[in-house]
């Protein structure tokens, strides 16, 4: 892997996590691995970072069980711009947050040179486009803190600890998160920096860390701008998914 990929200055850097064990698969390999089209669910999210003229460099994260898995796909598929394999944490912010010190922003790195800007993706997510990529870019010239996301289609109800319904937001404000969700880099850095040092804090108060963009609203008063994704990004999780993406697959006459 070419670390001179790292030299580079005001570059953007993809973090892809595949560190995932996937549960709800109902399957001894993970969901990241899995086949659709041919390949692995992870391949595809991996061409479309390397594919794009907006990211300079790819940190894939990877569980201790799937580090030698994958190794062999970028070897195999030549996935150039992955200039790091990391290994995963216990929790997927622990992985983010290794994929941030492996890009470059280590404290005790003799040679610290962060990226500008970082996205950070969910490889078990197929679907990342170049236009979703693109609009992400777009609006860090503005923002310091975009996230990929979708209207909600349905009605949403907010819920006691009992299962009775207390709201009803207005539809038309909720949104559905997706990946990548995009940082100025040092921003994102310094709020996993305070996250990873307040954690047992965070844990006694019952705050459950769930995305990126969560991190940075509990740690910094910057304000999370909401971008445009796709209802076509979804997230392989059960079964069905891995249906669903076939069928997707064969309507984008990939397989």
């Amino acid at each position: 892997m070419d670390n001179a990929l790292k030299k580079k200055e005001n570059r953007t850097t993809a973090i892809v996590l595949a560190a995932g064990s996937g549960k709800r698969m109902q399957s001894n390999v993970a969901k990241q691995f899995l086949p659709i089209g041919g390949k692995p669910v992870l391949c595809y999210s991996l061409e479309s970072f390397e594919q794009s003229d907006y990211v300079d460099e790819i940190i894939l994260v990877a569980g201790a069980d799937g580090l030698k898995t994958c190794e062999e796909i970028v070897e195999r598929y030549g996935y150039t711009k992955v200039s790091a394999i990391v290994l995963g944490g216990k929790e997927r912010y622990h992985s983010v947050w290794n994929g941030l010190c492996a890009a470059g922003a280590e404290e005790d790195s003799t040679e610290v040179n962060p990226p500008k800007y970082v996205l950070i993706h969910d490889g078990a997510r197929p679907f990342v486009t170049e236009a979703i990529i693109q609009r992400n870019i777009e609006a860090l010239e503005n923002d310091k803190a975009c996230v990929t996301a979708v209207r909600s289609k349905d009605t949403v109800k907010i819920a006691d600890e009992n299962g009775y319904v207390v709201s009803t937001p207005n539809r038309s404000f909720v949104w559905n998160m997706q990946t990548p969700q995009s940082f100025d880099f040092t921003l994102v850095y310094e709020a996993y920096s305070k996250l990873i040092q307040e954690e047992e804090n965070v844990k006694a108060k019952g705050i459950v860390i769930t995305d990126d963009a969560m991190v940075v609203e509990t740690f910094t008063g910057v304000r999370v701008k909401l971008i445009e994704g796709s209802y076509e990004n979804i997230k392989i999780t059960t079964p069905e998914d891995l249906a669903y993406a076939e069928g997707l697959l064969g309507t984008k006459g990939e397989v």
